[in-house]
């Protein structure tokens, strides 16, 4: 296993190779802690790497100093300082154990302790720790096994984790979505589903991140029907839609099907009703972004797609705006029909603007704007003619209008 760390091209980059030499000294050296380990041994690409030293934040800050690479102390109070080298930054945190916890945070003491550390994490399998000169692993809880065998366990008494901190709750099913290959641990579900009142405490923020990295998962969908199960969302989401699962499964299905990029709008519109007010409440109490809001409202507004109606929703609020629309509200009959509509097709733009249609003999004042909503309309049921046609069917219906208009 430790060859698998040790050739990794992560590992062997020189920012984390100098890193590594500023924090080791004859008494050992920095370990590289969770993710990193646990992605790279299950076959996943590492974006970030986390260190662990028995060294204290000012010493870590003084040797990286010393060496010439930037530090920034991004908690100290929690032992973590972060070193920027060729433009990464690495988290690198002294041990730790735990003096007190309220479910939301923690008030740690600094230890030299490796068991010790692992102890205060959540899972068996990000209490991986890897030699940072070797690539040696360290696994004090079978957290290798666990990650064959697809099994995603708490470390110790899955209550106590949980009283920790009730964001555990959610990182469960998230992980279990991602690694989780059988059954879930039944004594993880139990303890979920007793803590699940915690998750009341937590910030919207907070459980937003990881209903959204959880949801963008390729296959959130067991862990959805656990968690539905579970009542989990009850907590923090009670507009929750009673057939989630089988809307998740047909966003999903579809998405593989016909190799469409997973959408965050699209999995989260499968949690509620189609209801505009309910999705903007929904929206801020989670304090999600005003981009994600407005996409989220988008979809849920307006007409159902149709085969004739598609390219228009394309056409008025965006091609994957049109797609989730398609994905989420659409028959499988429909479906089909929509999709290859909007297949190999590329929203156009109305070229006809204010200054074109006052040089057909329209007054310039409010007739302008009406002018132009009443063209822009006629080009969509059209379907979009080329810019030359158009024009000429601007004239001819400009003239009309004035005809009629002077008669009036």
């Amino acid at each position: 296993m430790s060859d698998i760390i040790r050739n990794a091209d992560w590992f062997k980059a020189p920012s984390l190779r100098n890193i590594v030499e500023a924090l080791s000294d004859e008494h050992g050296g920095p370990r590289i802690v969770g993710g990193a380990v646990r992605d790279s041994l299950f076959g996943l690409g590492v974006s970030d790497v986390d260190l662990a030293t028995t060294l204290l934040p000012t010493e870590v800050m003084d040797r990286l100093e010393q060496a010439g690479i930037k530090s920034v102390p991004t908690g100290v109070e929690h032992g973590t300082v972060t070193a920027v080298a060729d433009g990464k930054n690495y988290e690198i945190t002294t041990l730790r154990r735990d003096v007190a916890t309220d479910g939301r945070r923690a008030v740690v003491a600094f230890s030299t302790d490796w068991t010790e550390d692992a102890a205060r994490r959540d899972f068996t399998i990000n209490a991986l720790y890897a030699d940072g000169d070797t690539g040696e692993i360290f696994d004090y809880f079978n957290g290798q096994q666990d990650l064959k065998s697809g099994i995603v366990r708490f470390i110790g008494q899955a209550d106590e984790r949980i009283a920790e901190d009730y964001l555990r709750i959610l990182r469960f099913f998230r992980f279990f979505a991602r690694f989780g290959t059988g059954p879930a641990d039944d004594r993880a579900l139990a303890a979920c589903a007793k803590g699940a009142h915690g998750l009341t405490a937590l910030s919207r923020e907070r459980i937003a991140q990881e209903l959204t990295r959880l949801i963008t998962l390729p296959n959130p969908i067991l862990s959805v029907k656990l968690m539905k199960e579970c009542r989990i969302f009850a907590q923090f989401l009670p507009e929750l839609d009673d057939k989630v699962v089988e809307k998740l499964e047909t966003v999903v299905r579809r998405e593989a099907e016909h190799n469409l990029d997973i959408s965050l709008a699209a999995r989260l519109l499968t949690l509620l009703s189609r209801d505009p007010v309910a999705v903007d409440k929904v929206s801020a109490r989670l304090k999600l972004s005003n981009r994600l809001r407005e996409q989220l409202l988008h979809r849920v507004s307006g007409e159902l797609p149709t085969e004739s109606n598609v390219r228009e929703i394309a056409y008025r609020w965006g091609m994957n705006c049109a797609i989730d629309v398609v994905n989420l509200y659409a028959t499988d009959s429909i479906f089909e029909k929509c999709i290859a509509r909007l297949t190999g097709w590329s929203v156009p733009v109305f070229e006809i603007k204010g200054g074109d249609v006052i040089a057909m003999g329209v007054p310039a004042g409010p007739m302008v704007a009406k002018t132009l909503q009443r063209l822009e309309q006629y080009w969509i049921d059209q379907e979009f003619p080329a810019l030359e046609e158009m024009f000429t069917i601007s004239r001819q219906m400009v003239g009309e209008l004035l005809s009629a208009t002077r008669k009036a």
